[in-house]
């Protein structure tokens, strides 16, 4: 059963009783019940796992958001938890418990992050571009030769499989996500963040590979540990819940 927060504004499962200590926030194209297994089971934790802006129940944004309007937007979430909580970011949902927890530094006492994609797998200079055509109907239509129409089919057929899947504000949603793993939008809050943070990847992650996780633990000024995990893909609250569990486990027991 979703539970409603913020006024209603936000959806999301609630799991566990008393006071909700974990916030669990998903991947693109996911939702609430990627956490199942993780906060669910028969020793259930106390936690909220939301539906973000624009996926399962809760609205799209209004606009274009990145990820600190994603953050801003879920803070309020945090006051109808317990004093001190553990953030747990899966992929997208990774960037958001990041700036969530440099902006609430009281009110978020560990991290966990898995496949986040905080930065760029390949090096600026080995960057994917876009196919030839695309390319030149972009140039055509830069210089007003040619309509929105050309340039919008063109995006459709080379596009990623989660931009031909998007539409409206959340197509313009990912655009903003893509263009802030290529630059710097995540080294101050990284280095703003003093609580201890876990990071659980796949060793098999091609969206978002261990090197990423590397450079994070790299960035970070606080207690941090990494653990790479043989066999598994990106969609680690699915494949190693039990993993994740451990990480958040270890978080809470924690002295803030």
């Amino acid at each position: 059963m979703l539970t409603s927060f913020d006024g209603g504004r936000l959806f999301g499962e609630v799991h566990g009783s008393g006071t909700p200590q974990v916030l669990a926030l998903h991947g693109w194209r996911r939702d609430h019940r990627d956490f199942s297994a993780l906060l669910g089971g028969t020793d259930p934790l106390p936690a909220v796992a939301l539906d973000l802006p624009g996926f399962g129940a809760t609205p799209p944004p209004p606009e274009a958001w990145g990820s600190l309007e994603y953050a801003r937007a879920l803070a309020p979430v945090l006051d109808e938890m317990a004093a001190e909580v553990v953030v747990a970011g899966h992929s997208f949902g990774g960037r958001l418990a990041v700036q969530l927890a440099a902006a609430h530094p009281e009110q978020v006492r560990g991290v966990l992050l898995t496949g986040a994609p905080l930065f760029a797998a390949q090096p600026a200079n080995r960057r994917p571009r876009p196919r030839w055509r695309y390319r030149a109907v972009r140039a055509l239509a830069r210089s007003g030769l040619v309509g929105e129409r050309w340039l919008e089919a063109m995006k459709l057929r080379y596009g990623s499989a989660d931009y031909r899947a998007a539409s409206g504000v959340m197509r313009d949603v990912l655009v903003r996500a893509v263009s802030e793993e290529w630059d710097d939008t995540y080294l101050t809050p990284l280095r703003a963040i003093s609580c201890p943070v876990e990071l659980v990847w796949g060793a098999l992650d091609s969206a978002v590979p261990p090197s990423v996780a590397d450079r994070i633990a790299k960035e970070l000024s606080g207690p941090v540990s990494l653990l790479v995990v043989p066999g598994v893909g990106h969609l680690t609250p699915e494949a190693v819940p039990a993993q994740l569990r451990a990480g958040i486990d270890r978080l809470l027991v924690t002295t803030s």
